[in-house]
């Protein structure tokens, strides 16, 4: 299947490999992007296309599924992969600032008369993630004449997710509400005895998922150490830890529920002309059950469209979002002499920069890392390793990095 659009850019339904090559080979159209394949036609088709199309979304907090079919064909697949670092880079970025301020090297007092939030900010890490879901439809909507789009978002109990019976006055007047602090009601669960040794000596509370990485202060996610067995599984001593009561984190379903009203309102200003709508994730599930069709990102989308049965070629697209530039001028730490080492490396090496889709020995691969000398790190789009040591003049290139990295996958019958 190949993509079509118009002389103007709007998008057309889609043709076949095969009317796709007469019309190139004809001078009638050019490539306009190779992955996936599209295709722009050199002169102005008019009318409309007369089928509808139905654009169906299953938002995450880490993966989104995303397809989009007409009657019982599948037009689009595809799997996209949200960035999971921006809560660390703003925690790195932090530390930068804050040792600046310590050294006395900014170059003007701080000022908090700036520092008004606009109407629907979202947190960093938030806002990421919801600007994802969107460009993800846009992707779609720009290669496809979608005239419905279906979301899947739905808002989360996380108090329900903790236990069915800690809600109304159970939830207020939970087994917590005899201690002082969280702290001191997780010593008593674990008896003042560190959970490793036994010891009941120089007691303190450990994160099982450490706070960088989602963990939060719920009881189930603490654990009580002593000092030793604490301070030696943060040098590298592995402990045999495991979430208590049954915990499990609660991020993704936080992220959700903050961000589903920004993504129907931003699609909703977006696409005036089209029909935006949402639906629940119980009658995604149903509708899977009702087909009988495994679980998948990509196929809960399917079924969000209503075309549960529609046919699929087989695949769909792999898209990992990655950062695009590290804004950071300067190492951290500074030389002699106060001189400091330049953190940005060339942005071209013989060409070619990180993430470039290359051709190599026949294969498409993509530049994972390279070296000042010409020898490069190719890989295949889905991470599988080619070559470490790849001379420059064995790679063609394809096309430049972007922030994001397509491969194509296919499901296994």
């Amino acid at each position: 299947m190949v993509y079509v659009l118009n002389g103007d850019g709007s998008p057309l339904m889609p043709c076949t490999e095969a009317k796709a090559r007469h019309l190139l080979q004809r001078k009638m159209a050019v490539v306009v992007e190779r992955m996936p394949f599209t295709i722009r036609l050199c002169f102005q088709v008019d009318g409309g296309n007369g089928q509808d199309v139905i654009l169906g979304l299953d938002a995450g907090s880490k993966t989104i599924g995303i397809s989009a079919t007409s009657g019982n064909r599948v037009l689009y697949e595809a799997e996209v992969a949200i960035r999971q670092d921006i809560s660390r880079l703003i925690e790195a970025r932090k530390i930068l600032r804050s040792n600046r301020r310590s050294r006395k090297t900014r170059y003007r007092k701080p000022r908090f008369d700036n520092r008004r939030k606009p109407e629907g900010w979202l947190p960093p890490s938030i806002e990421a993630k919801a600007r994802a879901h969107v460009n993800a439809i846009a992707a779609a909507c720009a290669i496809l004449p979608v005239t419905r789009i279906i979301i899947e978002i739905q808002k989360f109990d996380i108090q329900k997710a903790v236990s069915q019976v800690m809600v109304g006055k159970n939830g207020q007047q939970a087994g917590k509400r005899a201690y002082g602090n969280i702290r001191t009601y997780a010593m008593a669960r674990d008896g003042y005895r560190c959970q490793h040794c036994g010891s009941g000596k120089d007691l303190q509370v450990h994160h099982i998922i450490p706070r960088s990485q989602g963990g939060s202060d719920r009881p189930g996610n603490l654990v009580t150490l002593c000092r030793r067995c604490h301070h030696g599984h943060h040098n590298g001593k592995p402990l045999m830890l495991s979430p208590r009561d049954g915990f499990m984190g609660f991020s993704s379903m936080s992220d959700m529920n903050a961000m589903r009203g920004a993504i129907l309102d931003r699609l909703t200003a977006m696409y005036p002309d089209k029909e935006v709508i949402c639906t629940y994730g119980y009658i995604t599930y149903c509708e899977r059950k009702r087909l009988g069709l495994p679980k998948a990102h990509h196929i809960d989308a399917r079924c969000i469209t209503g075309n549960g049965r529609a046919v699929s070629d087989g695949s769909f697209l792999i898209i990992t979002k990655r950062r695009s530039h590290n804004r950071q001028i300067h190492k951290i730490n500074i030389l002699k002499g106060g001189r400091r080492r330049m953190n940005q490396a060339p942005r071209f090496v013989k060409g070619f920069r990180v993430g470039d889709i290359v051709r190599f020995k026949g294969q498409e691969c993509f530049v994972y890392t390279r070296m000042s000398s010409g020898q490069f790190d190719v890989r295949k789009l889905d991470g599988t390793p080619v070559s470490p040591g790849a001379y420059f003049k064995q790679l063609t290139l394809i096309r430049h990095s972007s922030n994001a990295r397509i491969c194509k996958a296919f499901e296994e019958p």
